[in-house]
């Protein structure tokens, strides 16, 4: 069968950094740093991080969390931000905004959050820093810092409280990072942190979450932890809370229109299995929902299951999951952990019958694709993994996971060309570019690939050459296989 592999919204990273390279007269910050630079310190900060594992690459999550950002970002006056949100596997209460659209959420902050409007609050407030262009405006003080000091510098404060980043990578994050406390003042200065309350409490109200969500986070935070240096969250630090900041914000949030909010089902399911993940051991994660078993909370039978199949305790698990489809036929995430559970314990083609049946219901549901997949490429079925990941990418804003996976289906299949082709939206979505390349080139020196395959992979290498530094898009152009 014939694949065209348009890639629009993997590629969509791409036309974003291309349409930043238009002038803009009207942002003084871009004298310091550009939209175009800002991207590429966002990219490379990103790479830092998965280097160092500490993003978790979980669909479930990623999915939810990008959902309750999306519904934030549609209210941003300037709409020319690409915004990702992702999630650190990381204790510590705290969220943070990289250049380029990148918003992190530590695990811990998802735990500590009450009310999903206590956490969409904490995502406006950094979506603000973003479309404010505080780290921008901020290198306007600073106007010799370089693309590679910035990244490594924004690096170090996101992995600086990991205590399990070895002490050479920290070192060698730290040694390229002059400058950190000055940096770490112009990032979080007291202005800053107004305006992207202000900015940011207007968003929560114009995306119907409550508007009290954001102080009401940080007042909790404040009184739980009070003044005390060693127990108060990174979040505390990076975010200075005082008693006249909390009651602006309440101020500003009385003067909107009054917002009733009702925390969401996924909500509450992602609470759980943060807390699954997030263990130390499966057995941690089981004793975590051991004492609820006759709980009839959803999220708490949920997290039972999922602690169950940690424990390998597949019929177990299944049978919680079957109850709770039962209960809930339209949560797509039951219908997922009950095909997980019959597959793991053999039931393969059952498992798949469930996903088919599930796809209907959630058609190009990105986690529901990704996970009737890997059951497909585990059955022998690496062709049907193939078509439904790729119909899946051609109409879906694509993650990083996605292209993995479906490099992996088309490898599975024999299609190596296009294994690499699919490897160079992988690496560019992760931010290396020379990787990217390497593997379009590779895709370009497999045999028997055809003529049609073997234009768009020429295609993919002039578009990804054109994306590097001058520099190094001279040696590129210089040593092309094509």
């Amino acid at each position: 069968m014939k694949r065209w592999f348009a890639l629009l919204a993997a590629g969509s990273m791409l036309s974003a950094v291309q349409a930043a390279e238009l002038p803009d007269f009207g942002s003084p910050a871009d004298a310091a740093l550009s939209k175009t630079r800002e991207a590429q310190i966002g990219r490379g900060v990103m790479l830092q991080l998965r280097n160092a594992g500490v993003v978790i690459d979980d669909p479930f999550l990623e999915a939810y969390l990008t959902n309750v950002g999306s519904q934030l970002a549609t209210h941003v006056d300037n709409g020319e931000f690409n915004f990702n949100f992702f999630v650190v596997n990381e204790s510590a209460i705290n969220a943070f905004a990289l250049p380029g659209g990148y918003i992190g959420v530590n695990a811990g902050l998802i735990l500590a959050s009450e009310s999903e409007s206590e956490l969409a609050g904490v995502l406006a407030h950094e979506i603000s820093h973003v479309t404010q262009r505080h780290i921008a405006r901020g290198a306007l003080d600073n106007q010799r810092t370089s693309i590679v000091s910035m990244a490594a510098m924004l690096a170090a404060l996101v992995l600086g409280a990991a205590s399990d980043m070895s002490s050479d990578a920290m070192t060698g994050i730290v040694s390229a990072s002059q400058g950190l406390a000055a940096q770490r003042q112009i990032n979080f200065t007291r202005t800053h942190e107004a305006e992207a309350d202000r900015v940011g409490i207007e968003l929560l109200s114009e995306a119907g979450f409550d508007p009290y969500g954001m102080s009401s986070f940080f007042e909790k935070l404040g009184r739980r932890y009070g003044g005390s240096s060693e127990m108060v969250p990174e979040i505390l630090r990076t975010h200075p809370v005082s008693s006249d900041r909390v009651a602006e914000a309440r101020d500003r949030a009385r003067q909107l229109p009054a917002t009733t909010h009702t925390s969401s089902l996924a909500y509450s399911l992602a609470k759980s299995r943060m807390i699954v993940l997030s263990a130390a051991t499966p057995e941690a994660a089981f004793a975590d929902f051991r004492d609820k078993t006759e709980s009839t909370a959803p999220e708490d039978r949920y997290g039972l299951a999922l602690a169950s199949m940690r424990m390998s305790l597949y019929d177990n698990a299944e049978a919680l999951f079957r109850n709770l489809v039962a209960d809930y036929p339209n949560t797509m995430a039951f219908r997922v952990g009950q095909a997980e559970a019959m597959a793991a314990s053999g039931a393969t083609q059952p498992a798949l019958a469930l996903y088919a049946d599930s796809v209907k219901l959630f058609p190009r549901n990105v986690p529901l694709t990704i996970s009737y997949a890997e059951t497909l490429i585990a059955a022998g079925r690496a062709a049907e993994a193939h078509d439904v990941l790729l119909d899946l990418l051609n109409n879906v804003p694509a993650t990083a996971p996605q292209l993995r996976l479906i490099a992996r289906a088309a490898n599975a299949e024999g299609d190596v060309a296009n294994a690499y082709f699919y490897m160079s939206y992988y690496y560019a979505a992760i931010g290396n570019l020379p990787l990217a390349i390497g593997q379009v080139r590779m895709a370009l020196e497999t045999p028997n690939s055809n003529d049609v395959d073997r234009a768009r992979f020429r295609s993919r290498l002039d578009q990804l050459i054109e994306y590097l530094p001058d520099e190094q898009r001279h040696l590129a152009t210089g040593g092309s296989s094509q």
